[in-house]
């Protein structure tokens, strides 16, 4: 079948896209520059699949890098990139860093591919929407102002692509726009892997159960939601994977709707902070070890996401709950403490 390049596909959520590419029979090419992922996960992608996906490690800011990668692998017919930075509290402190990785990498891209016929599936996020007004939020609602310079650049590079597809046809562009990614892998070999300080929750609950962290800090306990922390809806990772997949296989079949196009993806429901730590102490056994801070600047209140567009016209819908997204994180982290990524 189709060879597709993933860019960041060594990081969480593109090493569980190779793995169900791979489970579809797609050619997955990988480009990763290693900043926030491990190597060793090329070992275990191949202990899932039998198979050790193709990589190279090129840093997508690298404009002739990139440019010479395009002329010398000419099979290539689509393209799932994930290759940014993606923390919001980060993007808060560092909003240089942000943007010009963000931009520059997802730039260099759809340049090199500029003469050519392309699929491209982009790594969008709810942040688009800002704080709605209405919830479950749809793929219908509008852009508002970014809580983040990480959510602006998710703006911005939708407005970039849907732009870039007016004034081109031989683009075909689709965004996800993802809600919040958590879980790992039904066999435990591959999961979040974060490096140095977690900036998500799950990694940081996962982290303090097992010893790693002293605590874990909810940002936060006073928003106006029913316990008083922010409401996310969490997808399992596996799903969001899968979503790919699906997206992919509409744009090669030719999307009614044009060529460009964005979905939410995520499961219609919202979790509150402290209803997902729940959901983890039920799932592992362990209390968790917690206390409420202060709440963290660039934070939306409370966001889910309506589905209905994705299930109907995109084929996919999440499957795994709550629980198996706890369990699994919590399978992963036990795996690491006995098999280190070195």
């Amino acid at each position: 079948m189709s060879k597709i390049l993933v860019t960041g596909g060594t990081g969480y959520i593109g090493s569980h896209t190779v793995v169900e590419l791979l489970n579809a029979g797609y050619t997955p090419v990988i480009i990763d520059n290693l900043s926030n992922s491990n190597i060793g996960i090329l070992n275990q992608i191949e202990k899932i699949t039998g198979v050790r996906p193709e990589f190279h490690q090129i840093d997508l800011n690298d404009t002739q890098k990139v440019n010479t990668f395009v002329e010398e692998n000419t099979d290539i017919t689509g393209i799932i990139h994930f290759a940014a930075y993606k923390a919001v509290g980060e993007s808060v402190q560092q909003p240089l860093k942000y943007y010009s990785n963000n931009f520059f990498s997802l730039l260099n891209v759809l340049n090199a591919y500029a003469e050519k016929p392309i699929n491209l599936v982009f790594s969008s996020s709810c942040t688009v929407y800002g704080q709605p007004d209405v919830l479950p939020v749809t793929e219908a609602a509008p852009v508002k102002k970014a809580e983040s310079p990480y959510g602006n650049t998710k703006q911005i590079a939708e407005e970039i692509l849907a732009e870039t597809a007016k004034a081109a046809s031989n683009y075909n562009f689709i965004a996800l726009r993802y809600f919040n990614p958590v879980g790992a892998h039904e066999t435990a070999l591959i999961g979040e892997l974060p490096i140095g300080v977690p900036q998500n929750l799950v990694p940081f609950i996962t982290q303090t159960a097992i010893g790693k962290r002293d605590h874990l800090t909810v940002f936060g306990a006073d928003y106006d939601t029913p316990d008083g922390s922010c409401i996310r809806d969490y997808i399992h990772v596996v799903d969001l994977a899968k979503a790919h997949v699906a997206a992919i296989k509409l744009l090669e079949k030719g999307n009614p709707n044009g060529n460009y196009d964005v979905f939410n993806i995520g499961t219609g429901n919202g979790y509150s902070v402290l209803e997902a730590i729940k959901a983890f102490e039920n799932a592992s056994g362990k209390p968790l070890n917690y206390q409420v801070g202060p709440r963290r600047d660039g934070d939306i209140i409370q966001v889910w996401g309506d589905v209905t567009k994705s299930e109907k016209e995109l084929g996919w819908k999440a499957a795994l709950g709550i629980d198996e997204m706890m369990a699994s994180s919590w399978a992963w982290e036990q795996y690491l403490k006995e098999n280190p990524l070195s």
